[in-house]
């Protein structure tokens, strides 16, 4: 199965349809009056849809066991066609379009075998996904493709050549998967005024975006909060609690993390964990939701 432990758990919906085509009145009218030798048409495929969604992934290698939380079946009748329509909700990584799909397609065939006695001449068709709503495809920002951020890391041992970086190589390739430019990559030490004073000079260059990575942590030099709070204008606790979050479901040191966010002019300022992993899993949970704050801090300067 596909890797989906980087992705971030949202409202997850999926409408799909199957068209089953009768070849005579007479079957409409059975099932309309519930005159059909094995029962109750629509209830009877109804329950067996609810039954089949849920064993997607028992039939499917390939669909990740997941959460149904609803699932809605409707039928319109039109002439000699019954439309299935049927909904799948959940909150989760990953979306639910499969199982729409296969919950529709299981209704039709319950509905064919319970028909087959009274029409030998009975289809079904256009079994297809609809619509689907869910993930990050919905909620990327969109509008602003001129942003440029600045990538500094806090590091004693990485600025004396001692250690690679390799935390901000691993924000700058997810700022270029969102489209972000980084105008500045620089590796500092971990004493307050350079970091103070990078933030301040990549506010007046009009950076949109300045990513610190190290010194969040509790050692006497993870100094990075110390240095930024005292000049951020505005904190952004959701941010904050949202890369707390995130990592604290990945591994259970991530709460002594002293991850930070918050607003330099209309520059946003963010201060993530210096080792890889920590940056990284930082990266994920907020990116590329977080790009939606543009729309405010700097909107109507480009409208």
């Amino acid at each position: 199965m596909v890797d989906i432990t980087s992705k971030n758990t949202t409202l997850r919906t999926a409408v799909a349809q199957a068209i089953i085509k009768v070849s005579k009145t007479e079957t409409i009218t059975a099932i309309e009056n519930d005159k059909v030798p094995k029962g109750n048409v629509f209830a009877m495929s109804k329950a067996a849809g609810l039954l089949g969604v849920k064993r997607t992934p028992d039939i499917l290698p390939d669909c990740h066991p997941l959460p149904i939380e609803f699932t809605g079946v409707d039928f319109e009748i039109n002439d000699l066609e019954i439309t299935v329509l049927f909904t799948v909700k959940t909150i989760y990584k990953t979306g639910v379009e499969v199982e729409a799909m296969h919950g529709a397609s299981v209704v039709a065939l319950n509905m064919y075998d319970m028909l087959k006695p009274i029409d030998k001449g009975i289809e079904i068709h256009a079994i297809k996904l609809l619509k689907k709503k869910g993930g990050k495809s919905d909620f990327k920002d969109t509008f602003r493709k001129d942003l440029r951020a600045a990538v500094v890391v806090c590091s004693d041992t990485i600025s004396a050549g001692h250690k690679e970086d390799k935390a901000g190589k691993a924000i700058i390739k997810k700022l270029e998967e969102c489209d972000v430019k980084v105008s500045e990559y620089v590796i500092i030490p971990d004493e307050k005024e350079v970091i103070q004073n990078k933030a301040k000079t990549y506010q007046d260059q009009g950076l949109d975006l300045v990513i610190y990575t190290g010194g969040t942590g509790l050692s006497g030099r993870d100094v990075t909060p110390e240095a930024l709070i005292p000049i951020l204008e505005r904190r952004i606790p959701g941010i904050e609690e949202a890369i707390r979050s995130y990592g604290q479901e990945r591994m259970p040191f991530a709460m002594l993390s002293r991850s930070i966010a918050g607003t330099l002019g209309d520059t946003l300022v963010l201060a993530l964990p210096g080792s890889t992993n920590g940056a990284k899993e930082s990266m994920d949970a907020i990116f590329p939701a977080v790009l939606h704050s543009f729309r405010i801090l700097k909107g109507a300067r480009h409208d």
